[in-house]
């Protein structure tokens, strides 16, 4: 079983914007750029509930957060849900806001939760366990 390294935990800490990967409603993938963070194993996005990713997920639970700098990489494939208890979101908010910045305020928004199955990622940044 393979885990972050201190230099993967430090890299997922760094402000970058990542990918979130998910199954499209045409079967192919629906690839778009997000914030995300990590916390007590559990991969978070912020969204609006009518966003196509949203969507997705609620019809196909496979996923995969990406994040890229340089030679530096990390794949988080995942499975993936949607929560709108307002615990939860304000917590992804709170998450996000500490790694990049505060959101707008948005009464629609939802919190992807995303479970990793896997860890993929460059030297250094992985360890196995």
């Amino acid at each position: 079983m393979r885990e972050l390294s201190e230099a993967g935990e430090a890299f997922v800490r760094e402000r970058h914007i990542a990918t979130l990967s998910t199954m499209a409603p045409w079967g192919g993938i629906h690839a778009v750029p997000v914030g995300f963070t990590l916390h007590e194993g559990v991969l978070r996005i912020i969204t609006s509930r009518d966003s196509q990713k949203m969507r997705n997920v609620l019809r196909d639970a496979t996923a995969t957060v990406s994040q890229v700098d340089g030679a530096r990489w990390l794949a988080f494939p995942a499975t993936a849900t949607v929560h709108d208890d307002p615990d939860e979101v304000a917590l992804a908010v709170e998450l996000y806001a500490q790694r990049y910045r505060q959101p707008r305020v948005n009464p629609s928004r939802v919190a992807i939760h995303l479970m990793p199955v896997r860890l993929m990622g460059s030297s250094g940044l992985l360890r196995t366990v």
